[in-house]
């Protein structure tokens, strides 16, 4: 990789400022140089005084054409570090630093060369994981996708050290990635306000929280033995035995996230003996992740429920806030979408209600197959009142069929099949009504998935097809009845857990290109 060091900055006394100029006091290497992740730069800029801002800009020309977020310095003088990450591997890019302080400058044009993917060592021995297969194709000319990059998680085959926690351009370019190490996973992993990154590390020997630089490296980390004794500490009666499936940020610092135990109940119907119950918690960590609020589901919840695969009790998969400061929360194995009581951390954790078949609503289209069964990924897509719309990924496990029935896909013809779905939901009505729905066909994506209305109203989400292939596709629909595939990516080598658009790499920034 190419390193573009040696620049040497003076601050004097007029507090003049120049990366150009030799002057009074002392020098300060400065400029770009590699990480450990071959695909993202470290950009050194030093700032005369507490408060300047900098930020970076960079593409494959002069013209750039992307850009960071803006750092702020927080003493004075100071060197701001800022991780330039978006490009694609094996490609020379130009950057160049701009500051704006006591005085505004541009740095001159920079080059980086980023490195490559990771990839085979010896004929015999892979030594990395290797990427996927990724094709794109818009299979309808005229429509275009809403602009941004390609957050995924894959899940791949155990005999295949697989790269499965990576970014794509919208040509399905990889232009980041993070390879947490043998043995572990990073599911999920999100983009923080704060421009790292957060994931659960999971290995075999427990899970982590943890939160990370653009870069890979570890800022912090929150293992299931510190927090249960933080729980202990704070006279909160449970011990987790694993965080698990997702982790929310909120805007004042806070992380909500899941965890779970097992819970042993003696002579439960149909379980004679000893039954050992797996059931969710979720916990909200302050800005330190110190424990403040904990729901239970073995407070909250009846234990002879369990549709679906028990004792895998409540296998809850993703967490939602509300703009009325409370919690939805996916409960798979429930086939249910809870709101919680959580009233920004002053709630009584309360079930305000349970949406989903045998719940609380009744679904306008009144044929209950409709309603989503063994779900994922949840996602809000408005908010007004009493009114909600949200985004499902309707799995179909265990999905109702007939008057007594549920699908099973080892019967022949396979009654399952997998849909993604919009719903209005009326809270004070208690009616759901099922706005839209995309049903690929063929396709039973039995687990896995996400959805996201994105801001050009088109519709993304992502399948996995597990009985046919290791092998995912997401799709962009466009929206209303003509149901228009605007954009696609297939995936072979994996199943995607999730996928989905963001603007770009850095909040507060969005890319157009």
């Amino acid at each position: 990789m190419n390193t573009d060091l040696g620049i040497r900055v003076t601050f004097c006394s007029t507090v003049v400022f120049t990366l150009m100029t030799l002057g009074c006091g002392t020098g300060t290497n400065t400029g770009v140089a590699a990480t450990q992740n071959p695909l993202v730069a470290q950009y050194v800029v030093l700032a005369d005084q507490q408060g300047a801002t900098a930020w970076v800009e960079f593409g494959t020309d002069t013209t750039y054409g992307r850009q960071t977020s803006t750092t702020a310095a927080t003493t004075s003088p100071e060197a701001i570090t800022i991780l330039v990450a978006g490009m694609r591997p094996n490609t020379t890019y130009h950057m160049r630093a701009h500051l704006d302080g006591n005085i505004s400058w541009v740095d001159q044009d920079r080059t980086f060369t980023t490195g490559p993917l990771p990839g085979k060592g010896s004929v015999s021995t892979f030594v990395a994981p290797l990427p996927p297969n990724l094709t794109i194709t818009r299979p309808t000319p005229g429509l275009s996708p809403q602009p941004g990059v390609e957050l995924i998680d894959v899940v791949g085959p155990a005999a295949t050290p697989l790269l499965s926690y990576f970014v794509t351009d919208l040509d399905g370019n990889i232009i980041w990635y993070y390879n947490p190490g043998a043995g572990h996973t990073a599911i999920p992993f999100k983009l923080l306000p704060n421009g790292n990154i957060g994931l659960i590390d999971t290995n075999g020997s427990g899970s982590s929280l943890q939160e990370i630089d653009l870069a890979g490296n570890t800022i912090r980390e929150l293992t299931t033995a510190t927090l249960n004794q933080r729980l202990a500490a704070n006279k909160y009666p449970i011990a987790i035995a694993s965080f698990h499936h997702e982790i929310l940020p909120l805007p004042n610092g806070h992380w909500i996230v899941l965890a779970n135990t097992k819970v042993p109940y003696t002579n439960l119907p149909g379980y004679p003996g000893t039954t050992e119950v797996l059931g969710d918690f979720v916990i909200d960590l302050d800005a330190d992740w110190n424990p403040v609020w904990v729901w239970s589901s073995f407070d909250h919840l009846d234990i002879n429920r369990h549709p679906y695969l028990f004792p895998d009790w409540t296998h809850s998969n993703a967490l939602v806030y509300l703009p009325d400061g409370n919690l939805l929360l996916s409960m798979r194995h429930q086939s249910w979408v809870l709101k919680l009581d959580y009233e920004n951390g002053t709630g009584s954790g309360d079930i305000l209600w349970r949406l989903g078949y045998q719940g609380d609503f009744t679904l306008t289209q009144g044929d209950q197959s409709q309603w989503f069964f063994a779900q994922h990924f949840p996602s809000l897509v408005a908010s007004n009142g009493s009114q909600l719309t949200l985004a499902v990924m309707d799995n179909g496990d265990d999905r109702v069929v007939d008057s007594g029935g549920t699908c099973n896909p080892f019967f022949d013809p396979n009654p399952c099949y997998s849909r993604a779905t919009l719903f209005d939901v009326d809270q004070d009505a208690k009616t759901a009504n099922l706005i839209w729905h995309y049903d690929p066909p063929g396709v039973y994506s039995y687990w896995g998935g996400s959805i996201f209305q994105l801001e050009n109203k088109d519709v993304e989400f992502d399948m996995t097809d597990p009985f046919n292939a290791e092998s995912a596709r997401i799709m962009e629909i466009a929206p209303g009845d003509s149901q228009q595939i605007v954009w696609q990516l297939d995936i072979g080598g994996g199943n995607a857990y999730r996928a989905y658009r963001v603007p770009s790499l850095y909040p507060g920034v969005s890319w157009e290109k």
